[in-house]
């Protein structure tokens, strides 16, 4: 602890303050706002304006959440290399290029359909890698530089500034597109992409530099991938949250895709009115996550389980809230649609930012310089079951109608597995140790004469 100390000493905090949360928060929106314009726009203009088949931007999409399983690798290379910066800055621009890149084969889909479809690969497996790297690398940094009780307030504060980048961008990328053209496209992609790289290195300046992480100096790390990797799924509380998070955002991805779509055909409505829930939806997600943001930052160092617990009861209102809009399918029109939605998305964002807290959490409870291979590996659960979601989500409605014939029941059959899988989460959640109050745990380490370290908490049966 003595270097920890004298690193203090000399003008380096040990954990990161609220305003280095927030500028770090700007990295994320950084991310969301590039994101934003290669998966959503370019997806519409793949399909409406260059008519090709759904199939492609589909499978692009597909493509870059599958390269994302390359994030433990990223993470430990940060791990090993000691610095997370360079991967963030690296990867912001590695994603920024790459998005332009994507737009830019638009251009030639019409003349050389072969060529733009390589292209649009590689520019997405490129996507992929950025987000992979940055994003990682940007979540270690968080877990090894806040303190426990602000842990639930940072993953609040980075998440919701994500969600505030995608949107800003949408709204003033939307009024530059228009006049359309694949020219304008190009150039509003690469404005973002320059405006996110430069936001980035202004916001992470120095922040790194200027703390130290809440431990002390982290363990040199000598383990190569393989036994790092390895050692990770051998910690029981690791291995445990990977499979939780597998489980739980397949759950949450799975309705992306047939949501509207279920408004349109069960309950008439149009495709404004659809986009409205859609809205409604994510209203309720920023709120979930506020309450949590709050609630866990008030009651964290007196409730060090409060996190678990707001997994728990999210994941378990999200059961329910799919349980109603299984039975709506068979009640429709005469069941209250909106408050369903809006209750829904307030338990999906309660329990999605208390899992980042959580992982923040858990991160650091390995060897002091494991965070990234830890975040690597979570993230690359996340971006698989993303992937698989809004894929399975589709076909397990074509199947069921196939099957019964019976549009209302299809869609009851399908949100009641999802059902089932938010609550096979909640238990998943139940088994988990998280990471005790950090007075408790320094009490403790005091009593028996050492220096504080993580440690975990099982709630009472």
């Amino acid at each position: 602890m003595a270097g920890h100390r004298a690193s203090t000493a000399s003008g380096n905090a040990a954990g990161l303050g609220w305003l280095s949360i927030v500028r770090l928060g700007l990295v994320q929106a950084s991310l969301g706002s590039i994101v934003v314009l290669t998966t959503s726009v370019l997806n519409r203009v793949m399909v409406v304006e260059l008519m090709l088949a759904a199939v492609i931007p589909g499978m692009l999409v597909g493509l870059h959440y599958g390269v994302q399983i390359s994030r433990p690798l990223w993470g430990h290379g940060s791990d090993r290399g000691g610095r997370r910066t360079p991967w963030i800055v690296g990867g912001i621009l590695l994603l920024a290029l790459a998005g332009t890149a994507a737009s830019a084969t638009t251009l030639l889909f019409g003349d050389h359909f072969w060529l733009a479809m390589g292209l649009a690969i590689v520019s997405f497996i490129c996507i992929g890698l950025g987000i992979g790297a940055a994003g990682t690398s940007l979540l270690a940094l968080l877990a090894s530089r806040t303190v426990l009780h602000r842990k639930p307030a940072a993953a609040t504060i980075v998440w919701m500034m994500m969600i505030a980048g995608i949107v800003v961008t949408a709204i003033i990328s939307g009024a530059w597109l228009d006049p359309f053209s694949f020219e304008r496209l190009i150039a509003v992609t690469a404005i973002a992409g320059l405006i996110a790289f430069l936001l980035t290195c202004l916001a992470i300046f120095n922040v790194e530099r200027n703390t130290m992480p809440v431990d002390g100096p982290p363990t040199a790390q000598r383990l190569d991938f393989r036994q790092s990797l390895a050692a990770t799924w051998g910690d029981r509380d690791a291995r445990l949250f990977t499979v939780f998070v597998f489980v739980s955002m397949l759950a949450y991805a799975t309705q992306d895709l047939i949501l509207e779509p279920f408004g349109g055909l069960l309950f008439g409505l149009t495709p404004g009115e659809t986009t409205q829930i859609s809205g409604l939806q994510h209203s309720g997600i920023l709120l979930g996550m506020a309450l949590v943001g709050v609630l866990g930052s008030l009651f964290a160092k007196k409730k060090p389980l409060i996190l678990k617990a707001f997994i728990f009861f999210g994941c378990v209102g999200s059961a329910v809230a799919l349980a109603g809009l299984s039975l709506s399918a068979l009640l429709a029109p005469l069941w209250p649609l909106k408050a369903n939605i809006f209750v829904l998305g307030v338990a999906n964002g309660a329990f999605a930012v208390a899992a980042i807290g959580a992982m923040m959490m858990l991160a650091s409870g390995g060897d002091g310089a494991s965070e990234g291979i830890r975040m690597g590996v979570w993230g690359a659960a996340q971006a698989i079951s993303f992937g698989l979601g809004g894929f399975l989500g589709t076909v397990a409605i074509d199947v069921t109608r196939a099957l019964t014939h019976d549009t209302p029941l299809s869609f009851a059959v399908v949100f009641g597995l999802e059902a089932g899988l938010f609550l096979a989460a909640a238990a998943i959640a139940l088994l988990i140790k998280t990471p005790a109050a950090d007075g408790e745990n320094a009490k403790r380490s005091k009593d028996r004469g050492l220096d504080p370290a993580p440690s975990y908490a099982v709630p009472a049966e």
